[in-house]
């Protein structure tokens, strides 16, 4: 094919490009950093043109590095998306969501009997990699919690990310009111250290600062809560399970926004997937819309 230009580096530079640096690229290629800079290096020789400025601090896409990025990655999608339905054409359909991993074990994973009822002829992959985890070029979709905007995606709102304290019912039972917190143990999350002050400003509660155990993801302190370690920060839609079963209880009736939302994110050349069009229809009627 004429003009096709160097493969193993334009794969390389789009990862690094999508993902933010080399590092990034290497972990989805399985290669090392330094294998993944000289691919791109080399193609930036093959084509003649620069396509990211190396600065003591990190990479930054030019401008041509960021034309060809946005080109490139719709092209990755749309090859997926091919791949997929050549391999499993006339089996079973493959469909990969890409999700973090308390939402996949909090949310979706309790509700997947639901959908291989609805449709047993998809294969479900799951794959986790939290929220700062860049949208792989080999997911069907995701379901990432931010503000509504990745350039390049469709995202389609799903949920509200609403703020409330929970905890075991033994120790909601000492909590009468928001400001019985100051004698409480209030758990941490590591990446959502905006919460408590958060919800504790819209609540009044001055002099409070949380200073409990600190968890890496909000699955962990929910499930310290439940055990009764302490009171934490719940976010919806982690929590609404557990507080219908009464594994957990919200002892105030404040909750409060987070200024952020859960989307179901893709790409437009998903849309012609079949078996994303059955998800998608799946779990637009799983969250009431």
């Amino acid at each position: 094919m004429p003009g096709l230009p160097y493969l193993n580096g334009i794969k390389a530079f789009e990862a690094a490009a999508r993902g933010g640096g080399f590092a990034a690229a290497a972990t989805e290629l399985h290669v090392s950093p330094a294998a993944v800079s000289r691919m791109v290096r080399l193609l930036e020789d093959r084509m003649g043109v620069a396509l990211f400025e190396r600065r003591p601090n990190g990479l930054v896409l030019t401008e041509a590095g960021r034309r060809y990025q946005a080109g490139l990655t719709p092209l990755f999608a749309s090859l997926a998306a091919l791949t997929e339905q050549i391999v499993t054409q006339g089996s079973r359909q493959v469909l990969t969501v890409g999700v973090g991993p308390t939402f996949a074990i909090r949310w979706l994973i309790p509700r997947l009997a639901d959908f291989r009822r609805a449709a047993p002829e998809v294969e479900v992959r799951i794959v986790t990699g939290g929220a700062a985890a860049p949208f792989a070029a080999d997911w069907t979709c995701g379901i990432q919690m931010g503000s509504g905007d990745w350039p390049g995606l469709v995202a389609e709102p799903l949920f509200a990310a609403d703020l409330l304290p929970v905890c075991a019912p033994s120790v909601g039972r000492s909590l009468a009111a928001p400001e019985d917190l100051r004698a409480a143990t209030l758990l941490r999350v590591a990446h959502a250290p905006a919460d408590w002050p958060l919800w504790l400003a819209a609540a009044e509660v001055e002099g409070v600062a949380a200073d409990g155990p600190v968890f890496e993801f909000y699955g962990q302190a929910l499930q310290a809560a439940a055990d009764g370690v302490g009171v934490a920060v719940g976010i919806r839609p982690y929590v609404d399970d557990d507080l219908a079963a009464g594994r957990l209880v919200a002892p105030f009736g404040l909750s409060v926004p987070k200024g952020m939302g859960w989307y179901l994110v893709y790409r437009e050349a998903r849309r012609r997937d079949a078996a994303f069009g059955v998800f998608r229809g799946w779990l637009m009627g799983a969250v009431g819309q």
